[in-house]
């Protein structure tokens, strides 16, 4: 597990240094072939929770607005011009919706057959 959130966590800082996005999670996942409660604990962890809070905060940047709230996000990630913010969080979303969709495609049960053509 550790390995997986250290993962994310070097993938979130090289997209707010180099804003370069080198981490496709769904395909990681498979390739390390993540179990569902990997990804469970994953999705329940302080790293997703920091995601999601950083997603929070760049929809809010991008929004803009007069109060302080908006002055002190202007603070923090005013050094990044929006058109390149709205591209840090929508790779950062996209690591989450990973997360759910590889933990919703890991369900027990019976596995869809692809058909080969």
């Amino acid at each position: 597990m550790e390995d997986i959130n250290g993962v994310i966590e070097k993938a979130v800082d090289y997209a707010f240094e180099s804003h370069k996005f080198i981490l496709n999670f769904y395909d990681y996942l498979k390739s390390i072939e993540a179990t569902k409660p990997q990804v469970q604990m994953f999705i329940g962890s302080p790293t997703a929770a920091n995601l999601s809070s950083i997603v929070d905060d760049l929809d809010e940047y991008l929004s803009g607005g007069p109060d302080e709230m908006h002055k002190q996000l202007r603070e923090a990630y005013g050094h990044i011009p929006k058109p390149e913010a709205r591209k840090i969080r929508n790779y950062l979303y996209g690591i989450l919706e990973d997360a759910w969709k590889y933990e919703k495609d890991k369900r027990r049960g019976r596995r869809k057959k692809t058909q080969d053509k």
